[in-house]
This record gives C-alpha cells, sequence and structure tokens, in this order.
C-alpha cells in the first residue's frame, strides 16, 4: 500500500467505539472451536475455481459465534508489520501495510438459542449487525454415521435456503449450532454440503478452549511524536478471542439499509468514508496538524451468480 503522506503517520486501527448497540447479548466464555474449510462456487461459469476460505465456530453453552480464521490472521499479521516498522522507525516516517489476496471476510454470525436470534456482523468503516430470527431447519435425521477427527457423528438432512443439504453432527457435543446459519440439531454440526457440492463446510478439527488463559486487549497504540496522526476506524475488534460477544461499537441496522450503505460506499467510497468518520466523532488524534484525508481504492466485487442463498422455486 503506497503512504498516504510522508509528514503524518496513518495507523488504520479498528479499535475505536461508534455508535452501541442495543442488540447487545451478555458476553459468553467459548468452550469448543470447531475449524472449516469453507468453499463456494459464487460463479457457475468457473466451476473449477470455487472461493475457499478458513472458518471457525466458537462454541458456548447458549451463543456461538462463526468467524473468519483467514482474517483472524491476517489482521494479527497487519499489526505486527505496524508494531515492528513503528518500533524501527521510532514513530517517524512511513507505514507500508501489505495485505494478501486471502485476507478473509469481514461477515460473521453469531447464533443466541435461548432467545431465537441470530445476528450477523459486517464492516463497512463502522461495524454493523443485522438481527433475524433463528432459522427453523426442518432436519430429517438418519441413521447413517461417520467419523471425523475421532468424533462419531450422525447424518441428517434438510431443505434449506434454496438448498437440499448433508450435514454431519456430533451428538456428543451437545451444542445445537453449526456453521454459517446452520442450526438446529442434538449436537454440533461438523461438517456439511449441500447435495451438488457448490457450498461445502468441511471438518478441519476441533480444540477444547475451556481452559485456554485470558488474552489482555492487543490493541496497536503509536508512540507520542509530533509527527504522527492516528486515525481509528470502526468498532473494537480486540480482547479475548475467545469470548463470543457483539461488537460493542456497532451499530443496529437492517439487511436493506446495510445494502443501501455497501452501495453508497461503491458508488463513491471517499466521500462514504469521510461521513462514516465524521458521522461517529472520528477524526485525527495527535499532531496538532491538519486532518489526514483518506482514499480508497474498491475494484470491481467478484461475480457472483450463485448465491449461498437461492430464491425458492415456486
Amino acid at each position: 500500500m503506497k503512504p498516504i503522506n510522508s509528514v503524518f503517520l496513518l495507523i488504520v486501527v479498528f479499535s475505536i467505539l461508534s455508535i452501541r448497540s442495543r442488540a447487545q447479548q451478555s458476553p459468553e466464555r467459548a468452550q469448543l472451536v470447531v475449524h472449516y474449510n469453507f468453499s463456494h462456487l459464487r460463479d457457475t461459469t468457473k466451476r473449477a475455481e470455487p472461493y475457499t476460505e478458513k472458518m471457525i465456530l466458537f462454541l458456548g453453552s447458549h451463543s456461538s459465534a462463526y468467524k473468519s480464521y483467514d482474517k483472524a490472521m491476517a489482521d494479527a499479521l497487519m499489526k505486527k508489520q505496524i508494531q515492528e516498522q513503528m518500533a524501527a522507525n521510532g514513530g517517524g516516517g512511513e507505514i507500508r501495510v501489505m495485505r494478501g489476496k486471502n485476507s478473509g471476510s469481514s461477515t460473521e454470525y453469531y447464533q443466541f438459542a435461548g432467545n431465537g436470534k441470530l445476528v450477523r456482523r459486517e464492516k463497512l468503516i463502522n461495524s454493523y449487525l443485522i438481527e433475524e430470527p433463528l432459522p427453523a431447519i426442518n432436519w430429517k435425521i438418519n441413521s447413517d454415521t461417520a467419523t471425523f477427527g475421532g468424533l462419531h457423528c450422525q447424518q441428517a438432512t434438510a431443505h434449506f435456503k434454496g438448498r437440499d443439504y448433508v450435514a454431519w453432527f456430533c451428538p456428543d457435543l451437545p451444542f445445537h449450532t453449526g456453521p454459517w446459519k446452520l442450526n438446529g440439531l442434538p449436537g454440533v454440526i461438523v461438517d456439511a454440503h449441500d447435495t451438488k457440492n457448490e457450498v461445502v463446510f468441511k471438518f478441519d478439527g476441533v480444540e477444547d478452549i475451556s481452559k485456554a488463559p485470558l488474552v489482555a486487549d492487543a490493541t496497536v497504540s503509536a508512540p507520542s511524536s509530533p509527527n504522527v496522526t492516528i486515525v481509528t476506524i470502526g468498532g473494537a475488534d480486540d480482547g479475548d478471542p475467545n469470548v463470543i460477544q457483539l461488537p460493542q461499537g456497532a451499530i443496529k441496522t437492517t439487511d436493506k439499509e446495510y445494502t443501501n450503505l455497501r452501495e453508497a460506499m461503491r458508488k463513491d467510497p471517499d466521500a462514504f468514508t469521510q461521513s462514516a468518520m465524521a458521522g461517529a466523532g472520528m477524526g485525527a488524534q495527535g499532531g496538532g496538524g491538519p486532518q489526514p484525508v483518506i482514499k480508497l481504492k474498491i475494484g470491481p466485487g467478484p461475480v457472483i451468480n450463485n448465491p449461498i442463498e437461492l430464491p425458492e422455486k415456486k
């Protein structure tokens, strides 16, 4: 990434609180995490090139969180790059942050079985929360069994969001949840796919984190310098990753409103960014100089002619 200004140090840290959402749920410490290799055939004209991403499902007694493992690793690398360059240049000069192609998706899904809620978290400068009822899926459990990583699992099938799914759940892990929006079986869903293999949640391991030590807040902070300007964007994403909780600095919205926001950002990303920061009271801190102008370059999005959720045939 090219430096924005040689005088100002631009640090993009997703840490400041914006408008608080009323959709907050009580934080819960995760007990287990399940890893998945997710693949989705987005573009049917390129069947040999499905979208792939490593995902992770955090499991608590009353809630779950499904997130991108690739994004977590990319964010950790970005913070490391910032910290190393800050240490090397003493807080002055330029910072260059490189992010690879597999930087992961910012979309997250939170299931709260106790009150029947599903919350999708999206990010466009700020974090947004879209709430809907937890889907009721009409599963049919059959007698087929299989083992995944030493877990004894049973098969279930269902029609959901325009697709026919085959899922494997583990009764020995009594969490009634799964990846994405899948839920409602008497055991965590460790593996699932639609019958065309266009959407696949492939099991890639399970970890017991119930006794993992607490993780302190890992927010990157800049050294004091007259030539340093810190720009903070978005909600608080740091802290203990093993605690299931909605971002504290998130804005509650609807799917329609979020779609309109995303379209506005696509049409004029610079104006959207400045407006979002001003509306949330975000700006430069330190330095005492002029406000840096953030320029975003947004390329064309992926071709998606085969969305994960298909319209039902009439």
